[in-house]
């Protein structure tokens, strides 16, 4: 990244908070014990871990014993599904998902569907938002689990977690759902929502990449992943990784203080930044949907080129042609295929997430940059 380029891909990552690094520091320098020492450093580390759990608990409306902490989104994905999997009755073999998850739940079904599980994926609108009805319909008393992402990454679409939550209730099934995309951006309540288990990736809002949460709400089982020392209650043994953990914990306090205030001004900028484009581009085509979407990520395609040749092309701007976690695939993004999005169509998509840093004159030099640049190639015909 040079010195004059402009970051607009938070949805892959952020950058550390300064006030998050600086919380770190003492834990990566004098106060390294172990938090299951027994004597000074270590009840000093014990102590800031807990003063982070009570951050993240606070955040999402959790008590504090219902927060596991993890490396990540992807391991608290997987100890929510494949725990829930592994202390399941016999007579409940299927687990419901939809057909837009990030991989690190579509594949984690995958490996439970070699294993003899049943996965129905549930279909999303041409918007990309859950279909509640074909949700519900897919229940049953056969069924473990669902597991709903709550933002999905690549579109910014909101998904209607809280009602098929309510309709798994009824048939005694447990509600997964990973919120790394929404933690941060929009107010992410488990009560309000209903969900038994939440994901949370702190790279995701200003902490450091390597250290997330499973919210497991209480009298959930779950069999752990790994076994060990009995950290964090069994569930994530193995010393804990403080330093990364008291900036999650402080992110977790910023988050809930600039929620509200940032979410309006991020949008106000998405919102620019899309009449802006689509007035220099009107075969521009949005992807986002225009309700019940994340405040800051706006998903578009250019027709007639590729998105990846296109931000190649596009001096100074960083952004993506979809998920982090597809980097390097050439090939539509199934995410919009799911949508109905025609595959050509498809790969001239690129996903635009706005942050912190982000402002008006960004927006502006963005939208002369992206549409100067679709001119070129259509022009040259590349």
């Amino acid at each position: 990244m040079t010195e004059n380029s402009i970051y607009l891909d938070h949805n892959a990552t952020t950058p550390i908070d300064p006030a998050v690094l600086e919380a770190m520091l003492p834990y990566l320098r004098e106060a390294f014990g172990n938090p299951s020492s027994d004597h000074a450093l270590g009840r000093r580390a014990r102590s800031a871990l807990e003063d982070a759990r009570d951050a993240v608990a606070t955040l999402i409306g959790a008590n504090v014993d219902e927060i596991i902490f993890t490396s990540g989104g992807t391991e608290s994905t997987n100890l929510a599904i494949r725990g829930v999997a592994a202390t399941a009755a016999t007579t409940r073999r299927r687990i419901v998902t939809s057909s837009v998850e990030h991989p690190a739940t579509a594949m984690t079904c995958d490996a439970l569907a070699a294993q003899g599980w049943t996965v129905t994926r549930v279909p999303v609108t041409t918007e990309g938002v859950l279909d509640v009805g074909a949700a519900e319909r897919a229940l049953g008393t056969d069924v473990a689990l669902v597991t709903v992402l709550l933002a999905q990454n690549e579109t910014g679409a909101v998904m209607p977690v809280a009602d098929v939550a309510h309709a798994a209730r009824a048939h005694g099934i447990l509600v997964h759902s990973d919120a790394a995309q929404a933690i941060g951006k929009i107010d992410v309540d488990v009560n309000e929502l209903g969900v038994d288990l939440l994901s949370i990736a702190g790279h995701k809002f200003y902490a450091p990449k390597g250290v997330g949460a499973l919210y497991v709400r209480s009298g959930v089982r779950l069999a752990p992943l790994a076994y060990g020392g009995g950290q964090e209650r069994g569930l994530r043994p193995g010393t804990e990784n403080v330093a990364s953990i008291v900036g999650l914990g402080v992110a977790a306090r910023l988050a809930g203080q600039r929620r509200s205030s940032e979410a309006t001004r991020l949008a106000a900028l998405r919102d620019h930044l899309w009449r802006t484009l689509a007035q220099r581009i009107p075969t521009l085509v949005r992807h986002t949907p225009m309700h019940a979407n994340l405040p800051n990520t706006l998903s578009v395609s250019f027709p007639g080129v590729r998105g990846k040749d296109l931000l190649a092309v596009a001096t100074g701007i960083i952004a993506s042609t979809g998920s982090a976690c597809h980097a390097g695939i050439d090939a539509p993004a199934a995410t919009l295929l799911a949508m109905g999005v025609e595959p050509d169509l498809a790969m001239g998509a690129i996903r635009i997430s706005l942050g912190h840093g982000n402002d008006d004159t960004d927006v502006t030099t963005a939208t002369d940059v992206l549409a100067g640049a679709y001119a070129n190639l259509l022009h040259t015909g590349s």
